[in-house]
């Protein structure tokens, strides 16, 4: 029966794994950083519901309209092929209406929130619903993704403030820079295909060496800006060891893919993961040995 509990398990399974609910999951802690950073003090638990609504509604939207509108390239691509749309598990409907209900989350939360998240609300939209199409004609692709990803860290900070600050732009730069240095390194994976169809990434623009080079300029500079949070933010000596750690997570998944090869990109792509857990930790000692 279509009705059974394996067979709506199976379906919840398929929608968490085209949306890549866990992604949701690393850029969700930068979000509530920025919301620490703001306040210097817990918020409140409706402001922090109503900023993870908004992350997961922005990801979400995010995510699946890439999937709709990606899903002729996914079918041709070998590392790819097996998403759900080409091999039919949900269809672009099914895509369509996870973005919609996506975007919808995020235009609740932010009208809640306060008046400058509301009126940023469609440009927010404009970037996340632009970002499929830039691989089609920019290598700046990789950044175009860091950029609208990374708002979240501005976003938690504007949902308590209400207004823009240098600190929030220093952690925004940081995590966009960050998110577009790994993001070259895992279109590593795919480029003898992006190359071959004409998909536009730095790898297949600059090639393998000099891609490498560029996503480890990136990063540097990405930590240079979440440095330059620290002082701005008016934090303390923890948030900074926080930040030489990040330095060092960066410079191993550098080390991952330079020393072993393309092949370790998934694996450079994990230890990514551990920088955004690493960098709300240190706020949240931070804070509390302050307080």
């Amino acid at each position: 029966m279509t009705n059974s509990p394996k067979a709506r398990a199976r379906s919840l399974k398929n929608y968490l794994e085209f949306v890549k609910f866990e992604h949701t999951l690393f850029a969700l802690p930068f979000a509530y950083g920025g919301m620490l950073l703001a306040h210097r003090t817990w918020p409140g638990w409706l402001t922090f519901f109503w900023i993870t609504v908004a992350m997961v509604g922005a990801r979400t939207a995010s995510m699946a309209i890439n999937r709709v509108l990606d899903a002729a390239i996914d079918a041709k691509n070998p590392r790819t092929a097996n998403r759900e749309i080409p091999t039919g598990k949900l269809t672009r409907r099914d895509g369509l209406i996870l973005t919609l209900i996506g975007f919808g989350l995020l235009g609740v939360a932010g009208w809640i929130l306060n008046p400058l998240t509301l009126a940023l609300l469609p440009v927010a939209v404009f970037f996340l619903a632009l970002y499929p199409y830039t691989k089609r004609f920019t290598w700046l692709c990789h950044y175009w993704l860091g950029l609208s990803i990374g708002a979240a860290s501005a976003g938690g900070w504007i949902a308590v403030t209400g207004q823009f600050s240098a600190a929030a732009i220093a952690l925004w730069a940081g995590v966009a820079l960050w998110i577009a240095g790994f993001d070259i390194v895992y279109a590593l994976l795919d480029y003898d295909f992006d190359v071959k169809n004409g998909v536009f990434s730095i790898p297949a623009q600059f090639g393998k060496e000099r891609s490498l080079q560029i996503s480890a300029a990136t990063h540097f500079i990405a930590w240079l800006c979440l440095l330059a949070s620290w002082p701005l933010s008016s934090s303390g000596i923890v948030y900074g060891m926080g930040l030489l750690l990040v330095g060092g997570i960066l410079f191993y998944a550098q080390f991952l893919v330079r020393q072993r090869g393309a092949g370790e990109a998934l694996k450079s792509f994990n230890a990514n993961l551990y920088v955004s857990s690493v960098v709300l930790v240190a706020i949240i000692i931070d804070l509390l040995v302050k307080t």
